[in-house]
């Protein structure tokens, strides 16, 4: 399977607590909900095209708790995301938990890196990861995310815990695919190309 990572984020990087002032106030956070404004049809489509791909959900500790706790509780049956996020099997990364609650869930103990390698050499589509940034952020240094998709939202924040900040070696990324929604929404799907290179500028002539 392919590894997928998904990311709400600010264009200063943020991606704390897209989806509501209370979803996540660790260290103080106070700006929580920045994603919700700029939604609109054409996100939703997207990222249900997105969810379309999925054969699995790859989710940490902290993330996996929250989505069990408010998946379940979504009903409507016009909702273009519940049925599949309910259904779809989910693997969550912890040395603390020793079961799911939200069903079906295995948990991978050990460490990450070899878990979820193991997990990518099955046969299958993409096995994504929503939010998780810490997980994502490790897996994307271990080299074993194969697509990157931002969301970026019009927002500048100056507070809150960032995207891919963590130690590893830097990643090299091509761009596949690029979209701007009405409500202004930069989508931006990435595939990876192993370590990022390097140069040196020697003048506009070697670009023409």
């Amino acid at each position: 399977m392919r590894i997928s990572l998904t990311e709400f984020v600010t264009l200063d990087g943020v991606c704390q607590g897209p989806g509501s002032p209370d979803e996540d106030t660790s260290d103080g956070f106070a700006a929580g909900g920045w994603h919700v404004p700029h939604m609109d049809a054409t996100f939703v489509q997207r990222a249900s095209d997105w969810l379309d791909l999925a054969d699995g959900l790859l989710l940490g500790r902290r993330t996996y708790q929250a989505f069990a706790r408010d998946w379940p509780a979504i009903t409507d049956p016009a909702d273009p995301f519940a049925e599949r996020m309910n259904t779809l099997p989910k693997y969550v990364v912890s040395n603390t938990l020793t079961e799911g609650t939200w069903q079906p869930t295995t948990v991978l103990r050990g460490d990450p890196a070899r878990t979820v390698a193991e997990l990518r050499a099955r046969p299958g589509r993409e096995l994504q990861i929503h939010g998780s940034a810490r997980l994502g952020d490790a897996l994307l240094a271990a080299g074993l995310v194969d697509t990157l998709r931002l969301v970026v939202a019009p927002t500048v924040l100056r507070t809150g815990r960032r995207l891919l900040t963590g130690p590893g070696t830097p990643s090299g990324l091509r761009l596949a695919h690029h979209e701007a929604t009405p409500n202004g929404l930069l989508l931006l799907e990435y595939e990876t190309t192993g370590q990022a290179p390097l140069g040196t500028y020697e003048g506009v002539a070697a670009f023409t």
